[in-house]
């Protein structure tokens, strides 16, 4: 399967940039180039981290066009979809199918808790109607609703649908999933701090939210994993966690956004009903950021660095 090859590594889920309520078109566009100038291995434009229920179907549009244009196909754009409306989702991922993603993300149907059942057919929908590859998105904490393996799997006999952003934080799935369906069915990591554990039990990459601020240090730790490096990706992983705690301590796109401010590269503007980090919560993730090495202090910027 070609597309197991192309969606592996570190996939940054891209946070989308205000100023005065409105996107920043210049902000967005210069964090795709900087994501792919640090060693990003993908891009995940408006999921949910990227405010994706607050923006109106013409500003999701245009995220997902930006992104794409910005891209220039050097890394591949897998391009958020989901709703708890079927028909809303299957709009979304053909607008992303036209616009040129390379996949779309669609998350479970949440609020509405549907049956399996319904899940299956929600999925089947967007599958019937776009000719790219799908991931499904299972998070349960959010969506109150949990994919079986079962269920996937049947999925996973549709055409289009290629594997999974797993955010169930049950490390038991991957090894679950993958005697299921094999190894062709794409498993990537949804929650930043187990994704080392997840790709040891055969994960793929992972799409994070830290990514946003430390990208060559999540996409080196994956490089370094993929190649079977684990002491080294091990060593990776001791600097970022104190980072994927303080970047979650609130809700994380706020976190990943603040971060991102003390970088110097968009503003901190989020949408309600989301606020921005509280202080508290802003000094502990500049603290994190300088453990890193991403800070030279609490308030100055430093270059990525590499090891």
């Amino acid at each position: 399967m070609a597309a197991q090859t192309v969606f592996r590594g570190s996939l940054t889920a891209l946070v989308t940039p205000f100023k005065n309520g409105a996107l920043d078109e210049t902000a967005f566009r210069n964090l795709v180039s900087w994501q792919i100038a640090e060693g990003s291995h993908g891009l995940v434009p408006v999921g949910t981290t990227g405010e994706s229920p607050t923006l109106s179907h013409d500003e999701h549009h245009k995220v997902v066009e930006w992104c794409i244009e910005e891209a220039k196909g050097r890394v591949p754009v897998i391009a958020g979809a989901g709703s708890n409306s079927t028909r809303e989702a299957v709009s979304l991922a053909k607008h992303a199918e036209k616009a040129g993603a390379d996949a779309v993300l669609v998350v479970t149907p949440y609020y509405n808790k549907p049956t399996q059942e319904g899940m299956y057919h929600h999925f089947k929908a967007v599958n019937d109607a776009v000719g790219i590859p799908i991931f499904i998105y299972n998070i349960p904490p959010r969506s109150v609703v949990d994919m079986s393996v079962e269920t996937m799997t049947r999925l996973f006999e549709l055409k289009n649908i290629a594997g999974v952003k797993d955010a169930t934080a049950n490390l038991a799935r991957v090894s679950q999933q993958r005697h299921a369906m094999g190894p062709d069915f794409i498993q990537l990591s949804g929650e930043d701090m187990t994704a080392l554990a997840y790709m040891s039990a055969g994960g793929h990459g992972c799409i994070s939210v830290v990514a946003n601020v430390a990208p060559r240090l999540c996409a080196d730790l994956m490089t370094a994993v993929m190649k079977g490096d684990y002491a080294t990706g091990l060593k990776f992983q001791d600097r970022l966690t104190p980072l994927h705690d303080a970047v979650f301590k609130e809700p994380g796109l706020a976190g990943a956004k603040h971060g991102l401010k003390a970088l110097g590269r968009i503003d901190d503007e989020v949408r309600l009903p989301l606020m921005p980090v509280t202080p508290p919560t802003g000094q502990v993730i500049r603290e994190a950021m300088v453990y890193a090495g991403l800070l030279n202090s609490l308030d100055t910027p430093k270059a990525a660095a590499r090891r």
